[in-house]
């Protein structure tokens, strides 16, 4: 689930950590099945061991560590992963932890309750063949109007698929992409090159508004609890949803209308059927 704004919160919640050197790398025993990290650990802890970790970083959902001598250790959470300082919710699912030097004594946690996450280590070279331009889009808070209508405006899939195509733009998914549309006024399945340009303005400013948003509620806790922030606290957008797993209940903005639920590209979506009016079907 986390998405951009959960894993920026999570960026800024181990920030603190820059400039600290990493003195040793394990995975807790546990009777789960590890995740992926990449290299093996021995070679892991060979290349980062002594190594400083000179800024932590953003790349769409995921988590980047740069280390002195240019590699990357990279971390994504996917579905259920939380990246902490302390407090993790249980023992049993805390995957990796890397060990900084100095006082006070410090960790960095990787916790992922299902275990799809993963960490890898990565050279410049093969940092950029992953996670190059032809390879992931623009960030989402960084891309601009006109680049935003430019990598999407010209394909006639439905506009919530293209919104959570990483390749195409980085950091949002489905939570937020149901969100940014409800506040757009544009319908889930509207096709990409039928939105007009005064509706790709509105899109990128309520993207924007969104996800800046939910950074400043330090994102959202859904109803299963998993994602907390690196303190062992809940994020509070959920409170701020306004069709995101509310299907039946009345619309927010109008009043009207009553929140659908269908699925596209096999994800919930969530929309208004007053303020989110269907595409007409093309002449």
């Amino acid at each position: 689930m986390p998405e951009l704004p959960e894993v920026e919160t999570m960026r800024r919640g181990i920030a603190a950590l820059a400039g600290r050197r990493i003195s040793g790398v394990r995975q807790p025993g546990s009777r789960l099945r590890p995740i992926q990290v990449t290299p093996r650990l021995p070679e892991f802890q060979r290349r980062v061991t002594g190594h400083r970790i000179l800024q932590i970083g953003r790349l769409g959902k995921r988590i980047v560590l740069e280390l002195e001598g240019a590699e990357r250790i990279v971390i994504e959470p996917r579905m259920t992963g939380l990246v902490l300082t302390a407090h993790p919710p249980d023992e049993e699912h805390l995957r990796f932890v890397l060990t900084l030097a100095g006082l006070p004594q410090a960790e960095l946690l990787f916790w992922d309750q299902r275990g799809l996450g993963t960490v890898c280590l990565l050279s410049p070279e093969d940092f950029h063949r992953q996670y190059g331009p032809d390879k992931l889009g623009p960030d989402a808070l960084e891309v601009s109007a006109a680049g935003l209508r430019e990598r999407l405006a010209t394909g006639r899939r439905p506009i919530k698929v293209a919104l959570m195509d990483q390749r195409c733009l980085a950091g949002v998914g489905n939570l937020y992409a149901s969100e940014i549309l409800h506040r757009a006024g544009l319908h889930p399945a509207i096709p990409c090159d039928r939105i007009h340009a005064r509706q790709w303005l509105r899109l990128h400013a309520e993207m924007g508004e969104v996800l800046h948003a939910a950074i400043q509620h330090q994102g959202s806790t859904l109803r299963d609890g998993t994602y907390r922030i690196a303190r062992d606290q809940p994020g509070n957008f959920q409170f701020c949803h306004r069709v995101y797993q509310r299907t039946g209940q009345p619309c927010l903005q109008c009043g009207r209308g009553k929140i659908v639920r269908i699925v596209q590209a096999q994800r919930s979506t969530f929309y208004c059927p007053c303020c989110q009016r269907p595409p007409r079907a093309a002449p």
